[in-house]
């Protein structure tokens, strides 16, 4: 395998090499989205503040300017940033229209992303009607918004999502390599250029196939050491890298829920 320059640019992927074909969702769906959470979030304030006014009509004007406010956080900030973590990057508006938020590697967002975009959010949709996410959106490839910037995230169109192919089988020659080895930190586009190839291998042209699985091996080649068996074939060499990825992955979250479990036996037992 010799070496050759540039690096595939290819689309998602998790954390375990599975593409996801998540594309990005467009301006519109997001817009409609995005209205019908206003408008489910401004009439559940208007209720809580109706509610508590009339439970507070004796109280301080300060009182009720404090519980006003704590109840304007709570609504556009705590709750959408719940209902969201709770369903890994799902509202009301974005379950109607068949988008989600997700990472930027295609992952589930999680609490702090939540928290990022709806924070964010009270100043750019509510504070300023939604101007700068407007702008910020259009001008945007991947259509995010100044939330989504800072918080690693965008909204993409989960009912497009393509189905997952599993990987090959770990090819029997380069188990013991594999097991050994020593695999960095691998490129992103690079390892989803080369799950999307290994998807599509029957209906490549062989010429190309034979050209592609080259330079996608050349450029993982430097992440990965000790390099693999002399005259290793290239795509044999991208399957055992992916799988092993994979399996290394699932043992660490196999070992993760394992140390929760007992945590939670102990505390229970305490």
């Amino acid at each position: 395998m010799s070496l050759s320059s540039g690096e595939p640019v290819g689309e998602i992927v998790t954390g375990e090499a599975v593409v996801l074909g998540l594309r990005a969702a467009s301006f519109a769906s997001r817009l409609l989205a995005a209205l019908l959470d206003a408008v489910i979030v401004a009439v559940v304030l208007v209720a809580a503040v109706f509610g508590a006014s009339s439970l507070l009509s004796d109280s301080t004007e300060a009182t009720v300017t404090a519980i006003g406010l704590a109840l304007s956080v709570l609504c556009l900030v705590g709750i959408p940033t719940a209902v969201e973590t709770a369903t890994r990057g799902r509202s009301v508006g974005k379950l109607v229209l068949g988008v989600r938020a997700v990472r930027d590697d295609g992952g589930p967002v999680r609490f702090r992303h939540a928290l990022v975009r709806h924070v964010v959010g009270f100043f750019e949709l509510w504070a300023l009607a939604g101007s700068p996410a407007i702008v910020c959106s259009l001008v945007n490839s991947r259509g995010k918004r100044i939330g989504d910037l800072l918080a690693g995230t965008y909204v993409v169109r989960e009912r497009t999502a393509a189905r997952h192919v599993p990987l090959p089988p770990m090819p029997p020659e380069l188990a013991g390599w594999a097991r050994t080895a020593d695999i960095g930190r691998l490129p992103l586009t690079t390892t989803t250029a080369a799950r999307q190839f290994l998807a599509r291998t029957a209906s490549l042209n062989p010429a190309s196939r034979a050209a592609l699985r080259v330079e996608l091996a050349d450029a993982l080649l430097p992440f990965v050491s000790p390099a693999p068996p002399r005259g290793t074939d290239p795509e044999r060499f991208l399957v055992a890298v992916l799988v092993e990825r994979r399996d290394r992955e699932l043992t660490r979250l196999e070992r993760r829920e394992a140390r929760t479990r007992d945590l939670e036996r102990s505390i229970g037992r305490g």
